[in-house]
């Protein structure tokens, strides 16, 4: 019997190497707009469905199978402890897995089409008063919108009050101007990447221009002992300003008004949003620091901690939602329900394609569930045990007791080295850089393709975490590092082309989602409790500033591999000429 099936845009880009079935099914039924009817049976239905889905679900098995066999050995063979809680952890593992295919595929289906839409119409038809105020009020519910947040203050909580005043405060008595400080980074981050790509505007100025004041602040702060601790919990606030939600829909929506405004200048003209949105709220936290020093004093902070202590008040992270139904929830529908008003009120434009659009917001809200109850019960929970004992290499832990397992220096070496392999994976999993580097990878034709840029800023987040492991280790102040690695990307900036630091300094804003943060935040806190540091953060902004130099670095390699063939070519062909000359 047929089935009658609307897919809508559902499939209109099948590549006839990976989806054959697909391609032989659609090929002959696409409309000139681009949806299509087609009656179909139901071995069809199912055939289709399995081509394209098959694919979503090999590329996560591909990102989440490697890190938790690897977390797994991490901790039988170096660690020489059992994983506890085996059958919870697997079967979190592999809704971990599931949920990322789902999410991602509704990325595709609804959620990014539909905000791409809302992007062209609304540069098109609205005016540039109206586009930027909806354009900021979008950037301050995503960020409020953001689950990373709330788990940033919940793992910033543990720092002793005693030991850093300022930022225990910031994190319970200021935790909601904390959010709303972030909030307003992201929206004017927003107002700020919208005017470029309407104006056509270089990113460059823009990058110089809130990175150099917020490294003059970052070493005011430095200089003051007691705002020392809120430079690395201020840079990690930058680093999860953007999750896996916001970070697609701000590119859907800058793609949308670069191709409206028609003054791009490259095909990632779009791009620019998120790592403004990266550095503002940085810049935020830092003044709301500095605000809070001249408002109380370290004795006055503690003496109000241990009263709310004693009385047992709950700090304000605490009432976030933390179940991963609430998170998943949470975190898309009202900012969908934001963009379709935006779509059905503002504009007064019916919304293409809606069953098509609604089956693919559907699907990244029940993939982003099932992904957030996984993380929980799955990889959260693996990479914790890991993460929390791998000070034992080196240090002594009541939970191990014959710790410390390796002499002092080859300790290290194997949390540093513990450190890499952790980011490298974590950030291979992380949806909101699957769906950086598949938009990049269509946005350049192939030119600039899904994989290597992936290896590209996971190597680079690697590289910031296993840092970010010795800065812990041995108290490097934060700010000896932070400040010669913005330096240098700013002078890597001057010299690379626009494509790439639009993606470099992009980049920054996606890699510290659900996936690495935690992960990253264990690592860090359980490490400064294990050597006695002051606090733990930090590992975040150094994970979010390595991948902008090792995209710029990859760039200008590959400009300078290009020329070099270039020339060779040349020499050739002088040579072949010259032959031809003396015959």
């Amino acid at each position: 019997m047929n089935k009658t099936i609307r897919f809508g845009a559902y499939l209109r880009e099948v590549d006839i190497k990976q989806r054959p079935i697909s391609y032989a099914l659609l090929s002959q039924r696409i409309a000139p707009d681009g949806s299509f009817n087609m009656q179909l049976r139901g071995i069809d239905t199912y055939r289709l469905l399995r081509s394209c889905l098959g694919i979503r679900l090999r590329d996560q098995l591909k990102a989440v199978v490697p890190l938790a066999g690897y977390l797994v050995l991490f901790q039988l063979l170096i660690l020489k402890q059992n994983v506890a809680d085996a059958w919870v952890i697997g079967g979190g593992l592999l809704s971990v897995i599931v949920g990322l295919m789902l999410f991602m595929e509704g990325l595709k289906v609804g959620l990014m089409p539909f905000s791409e839409t809302i992007g062209n119409t609304l540069s098109s038809r609205g005016r540039l008063s109206t586009v930027l105020y909806v354009i900021f009020l979008l950037g301050v519910g995503a960020a409020f919108a953001e689950p990373a947040i709330g788990a940033l203050q919940a793992a910033g909580a543990s720092v002793d009050v005693r030991k850093a005043p300022y930022h225990h405060a910031l994190l319970n008595d200021w935790a909601l101007a904390l959010v709303l400080v972030i909030g307003l980074g992201v929206g004017l981050a927003a107002v700020l990447g919208a005017l470029r790509i309407l104006q056509g505007w270089s990113l460059r100025p823009l990058i110089y221009l809130t990175v150099i004041p917020t490294l003059a602040i970052t070493v005011y702060c430095m200089r003051d002992p007691a705002l020392r601790p809120i430079v690395g919990l201020a840079w990690d606030c930058g680093a999860t300003a953007i999750g896996p939600v916001a970070a697609p829909l701000a590119l859907a929506l800058g793609i949308g008004m670069a191709g409206a405004a028609g003054k791009g200048r490259s095909s990632l003209s779009g791009f620019g949003i998120i790592s403004l949105a990266s550095i503002l709220p940085v810049l935020g936290v830092l003044v709301l620091a500095m605000i809070l020093a001249e408002t109380a004093s370290p004795e006055e902070i503690i003496a109000a901690a241990a009263a709310r202590t004693q009385d047992g008040s709950d700090a304000w992270y605490a009432t976030v939602p933390s179940h991963g139904i609430l998170l998943g929830i949470r975190a898309i529908l009202p900012l969908v329900l934001f963009l379709y008003c935006i779509q059905r009120y503002l504009l007064r434009e019916k919304i293409p394609h809606r069953r098509t659009t609604g089956f693919g917001i559907g699907l990244a809200v029940l993939g982003l569930i099932v992904f957030n109850v996984g993380l929980s019960y799955g990889l959260n929970r693996l990479g914790g045990q890991s993460a929390g004992l791998a000070p034992a290499t080196f240090t002594h832990m009541a939970e191990i007791p014959a710790s410390p397992l390796y002499t002092f220096t080859i300790g290290i070496g194997i949390a540093a080295l513990f450190a890499w392999f952790l980011g490298f994976g974590a950030t291979m999993a992380e949806p909101a850089l699957n769906a950086l580097g598949q938009t990049v990878e269509n946005l350049t034709n192939g030119a600039l393709r899904k994989t290597t840029l992936m290896k590209t800023i996971a190597f680079g987040v690697a590289a910031g975490i296993a840092i970010g492991v010795i800065k812990i280790i041995f108290a490097i102040p934060l700010g000896w590092l932070l400040l010669p690695g913005y330096l240098l990307a700013l002078l890597l900036t001057i010299v690379s082309s626009e494509e790439y630091v639009a993606v470099a300094w992009d980049s920054a804003g996606v890699t510290t989602g659900p996936v690495t943060m935690p992960l990253a935040l264990t690592m860090g806190l359980g490490l400064g409790d294990g050597v006695g540091a002051l606090e733990g953060f930090g590992i975040l902004a150094l994970a979010s500033l390595c991948p902008i130099l090792a995209v710029l670095g990859a760039g200008l390699r590959t400009r300078w591999k290009i020329r070099k063939r270039h020339a060779a070519d040349a020499e050739f062909l002088e040579g072949e000429q010259t032959t031809l000359d003396l015959a």
